[in-house]
């Protein structure tokens, strides 16, 4: 793997703007020490977990990715003329300081039983992908210092990956139309202040937030996003006490569970390297959910949601329930992930008849329906008619605004009813 990272926690780490002068040197001078680490070959690369005193920690069959193809690499290669044309302006795309996958993206997961752990704290948030009979979670504290994970769920390919900068978590399918498999690294590099990943296969460069390759042999090709939810590690551990949760036996060294990135959810400082336009309809940093169907899309205030407790509304001629609860704090806030403020947790569903009319039911965590049904978070209903029934999620982004405005500007942003 090149160059792991072993400098990472400066300038892609600590991608914080501090405005004025002072914030300038402290860029200037994380960069040049980023280009001393990494022009020194970095260091403390992968190694596998010491089995001792990790016998909770389990392999899990990967799927094996496809060979490398000979192609052009728009990685390396970004503007050759036998690329197909790009989907973005290449000047655009700028250096967020390492070398690909300097930060090192998780190629070889270990997973610990969700009971068994001991070192998460209950309002820690983890990202949570559910694919056929498998739920699985992925602890923001490990992501936060890999941003990609390849894994195999349920037996299918996919990447989770997370990029603190828009504050976003997003899971594809790695399998092509054509059934190649792709594996994902990070390039190092950002387009509007989100990861750009690319693929192992063509070097291909790939857009996070919606899973598009932009550059490269792959041009235009859309990955399938899998819905995901992010929530407070106690109410995943209730529900799911015998899931995998992501170890940080990674195999890499890192201070997992401190906040790299300390302050930069704050809505009134500025993203970046971000260069999309802005929409000051919301602040840039606003906190949002933006569920997405089809072509079809709708964003709501994180701020509104949370006083309303649910959002109903139509995403592409589908019923759609969204559902907040409090008590997840954010990982980007103070110097430790686990240390942040309560911002809590959204779910977004398909509704139809059998949760229709769903309002707050005033206990914490819990939705009631028309007909007195009592939902979870997860879905699930836990009590009245339609108990055990479980709800369809859709694919959803917990995101800043200024990353929905720029990626996605025909959005519609609605207000719940309080």
């Amino acid at each position: 793997m090149a160059g792991d990272g072993a400098g990472s926690f400066s300038v892609s780490r600590v991608r914080q703007v501090v405005p004025g002068l002072i914030g300038a040197l402290l860029v200037l001078g994380a960069i040049a020490l980023m280009a001393f680490v990494f022009g020194r070959g970095g260091g403390g690369g992968f190694s596998p977990p010491d089995a001792d005193g990790l016998e909770q920690v389990v392999e899990v069959d990967q799927v094996a990715s496809s060979s490398k193809m000979d192609v052009v690499s728009g990685l390396q290669r970004p503007s050759d003329e036998r690329h197909p044309d790009p989907l973005v302006d290449l000047r655009e795309i700028r250096s967020g300081g390492p070398p690909p996958d300097g930060i090192p993206p998780i190629d070889r997961p270990f997973f610990e039983t969700a009971s068994s752990i001991d070192w998460l704290d209950d309002s820690e948030a983890v990202v949570v992908l559910e694919m056929g009979a498998e739920t699985r979670a992925y602890p923001v504290q490990v992501l936060t210092w890999h941003e990609i994970v390849n894994d195999t769920v349920d037996g299918e390919p996919v990447t989770v990956s997370y990029c603190p900068l828009c504050n976003s978590a997003v899971a594809y399918e790695r399998t092509l139309d054509d059934g190649t498999i792709l594996d994902f690294g990070t390039s190092g590099s950002l387009y509007n202040s989100s990861l750009i990943m690319y693929d192992r296969q063509t070097e291909s460069l790939w857009t996070h937030f919606d899973g598009l390759a932009v550059v490269g042999h792959l041009t235009g090709t859309q990955l399938t996003l899998l819905p995901m939810v992010t929530v407070a590690w106690s109410d995943f551990v209730s529900a799911y006490p015998n899931a995998l949760v992501l170890s940080r036996a990674t195999g890499f060294s890192r201070d997992y569970g401190s906040n790299p990135y300390p302050g930069y959810d704050d809505p009134n400082n500025p993203p970046f390297l971000f260069s999309g336009t802005t929409d000051e309809r919301l602040r840039p940093k606003d906190r949002v959910a933006v569920a997405r169907l089809g072509e079809d899309s709708v964003t709501v205030a994180w701020e509104k949601l949370a006083v309303a407790g649910v959002h109903s509304t139509v995403i592409g001629g589908v019923e759609v329930v969204f559902l907040y609860a409090s008590g997840t704090v954010s990982p980007l806030h103070r110097q430790t992930v686990a240390g942040g403020r309560d911002v809590g947790a959204v779910a977004v569903y398909e509704a139809g008849e059998v949760a229709a009319g769903m309002t707050p039911s005033g206990e914490p965590g819990l939705f009631e329906s028309a007909d007195g049904s009592r939902w979870n978070l997860f879905g699930e209903a836990v009590s009245g008619p339609a108990a055990g029934e479980r709800l369809r999620p859709v694919e959803h982004l917990d995101t800043f605004w200024f990353a929905i405005a720029a990626f996605d500007p025909d959005t519609r942003l609605e207000s719940p009813r309080s």
